[in-house]
């Protein structure tokens, strides 16, 4: 499976995994945030093209497997053809949530399959996983069985690369690529027949990152009062721009301690630029300067502070 790129995938988490899926991708851009302890993962899935003329498959259950235990990110069925994907995406999973932990394998369950391919005098014939596989189009007529060795029962098993890869607090992973034209094939000494031996690669993960932006005020600053009420940092804004040129808004809550902060837990990696904005009439100074540049790393957490110097607000 080959991945693919943040500014492809935009700023959701994708794990992309198998053979016959084309290629999965981990997508979902939701900015919730997770409880402690956990991660967000979403899959989508994507192929490049072969030539055979259709690769239908029911994905019935997929499964991230590690240190977490083995945690169901899939348990009901879906059926795609893996050819249309190879110009788009199919979103597989949103949102799953996992305990943070490290994962070096993905299993994915597929209780039925067929393929269309071209016979040498220009026609096609349908090879099926079952004649009753209720993924076949109506009418069809099979030529024979597509065989799926132990698919539907133990799973395809997809090893995740460098022996694995670490979710930690909001963290996603992004997808991965299935390679048709080398996953189905004549079985051997059964003429006619097609087997299916899904041909995956897991490479260049890529995880998003968390920031929490955080706000102070320098002691003893006198807040200006707007529409007749004191303001407080509750009022401001903290504004991220990602490296993708997404831009998220997220009010200031109280963090304590005369602190308040706003969570972005789902930034792609590289450069982010944080400022802030506060109610019409407010003209403050905050230190650092801003906007302000802050590096949003791969699977890490960063925490960027501010301290709130001057504010004062027009009648």
């Amino acid at each position: 499976m080959k991945l693919h790129s943040s500014a492809r995938l935009a700023r959701c988490l994708s794990l992309a995994a198998f053979g016959l899926l084309s290629a999965g991708v981990l997508a979902s851009c939701s900015s919730d945030a997770t409880s402690a302890g956990t991660t967000k993962v979403s899959l989508l899935l994507t192929d490049a093209p072969g030539d055979v003329h259709k690769a239908v498959v029911t994905i019935s259950e997929i499964d991230l497997q590690g240190s977490g235990g083995s945690q169901v990110l899939l348990n009901a069925p879906v059926t795609v053809d893996l050819l249309t994907l190879a110009s788009s995406t199919s979103q597989l999973v949103k949102d799953a949530v996992v305990p943070s932990g490290t994962y070096a394998q993905l299993r994915f369950v597929i209780t039925g399959a067929y393929i269309e391919v071209e016979n040498s005098d220009g026609s096609t014939s349908i090879y099926a996983s079952s004649p009753d596989y209720q993924g076949l189009p109506a009418g069809a007529e099979v030529a024979g069985t597509l065989q799926m060795p132990s698919l539907g029962q133990s799973g395809l098993k997809v090893d995740l690369p460098s022996g694995g890869t670490t979710l930690g607090g909001s963290a996603r992973v992004y997808l991965v690529d299935f390679d048709v034209a080398q996953s189905f094939g004549h079985s051997a000494g059964a003429s006619g027949q097609w087997a299916m031996h899904p041909v995956i690669k897991a490479t260049d993960f890529e995880l998003t990152g968390g920031l929490t932006v955080q706000l102070g005020a320098s002691p003893g600053l006198a807040m200006p009062s707007v529409n007749g009420s004191p303001l407080t940092l509750g009022d401001f804004t903290a504004v991220v721009t990602a490296s993708d040129a997404s831009t998220s808004s997220v009010a200031l809550t109280d963090a304590g301690s005369g602190t308040f902060q706003a969570l972005f837990p789902f930034l792609p990696p590289g450069s982010a630029t944080v400022n802030f904005t506060a109610p019409a009439g407010v003209v403050f100074t905050i230190t650092p300067g801003v906007p302000a540049a802050e590096s949003i790393a791969s699977g890490q957490p960063s925490t960027a502070t501010f301290t709130l110097t001057a504010a004062t607000a027009t009648p």
